[in-house]
Order: C-alpha cells, then structure tokens, then sequence
C-alpha cells in the first residue's frame, strides 16, 4: 500500500503548490486593479484569464456595484486557505496511514 500513499503524498504535493501560485496570482490581481495596467500587456492578460474563473463566482453572489468594491479577490483567497488547510492535509493523513499500512 506504500505505493498508494506514496502516490497520494505527491498529488497532494502538487496541489499545494498549484493552489500557492493560484494564491499569488490573485493577489497580484488585486494589487494591478488598484494601478489599473495596460489590457493588452501579455502578462497582465495572462493574470487575469487564470483568475477569472475562480473570482467570477464570487462576483455573481456579491457584485461589485452593492458595494461599490470587488470582494471576490478576498472570498477566493479564503477558499483557497481551505482547500490547502483542509484537502492537502486530508490527502497527506490518508497518504500517512496508507504508508504506516493502518
């Protein structure tokens, strides 16, 4: 069962850290709608596409004119503390006990 946990411990590795670049890049988005940057510079195009689907969600429970700011850079990084605090650390305890052969 060594190789399952083993297997489980790397895609929860992985998650971490596709969930660590998801979190920078949205507040990276937040801190470049404050300076508001060029729309056809390449980099900030590519900010804004792998964001958007997560913080769109967001922007149609709570939209923007109610409150006249963009919460949904906020509810998204919350949702991303939880998947890393509780699906990474799910899948390393059941990574842990498959390995321990429990």
């Amino acid at each position: 069962m060594f190789i399952l946990g083993n297997l489980i411990q790397a895609a929860a590795g992985i998650l971490s850290i596709l969930i660590e670049i998801l979190w920078w890049l949205v507040v990276i988005r937040a801190l470049l709608s404050w300076v508001n940057p060029d729309p056809y510079n390449p980099i900030v195009q590519f900010i804004e596409r792998s964001t958007e689907p997560l913080l769109q969600p967001f922007r149609q429970l709570i939209p923007v004119h109610k409150f006249g700011l963009d919460l949904s850079p906020l509810f998204a990084l919350l949702l991303l503390y939880f998947l890393k605090a509780f699906l990474v650390q799910s899948l390393l305890g059941i990574a842990i006990q498959l390995n321990n052969g429990l």
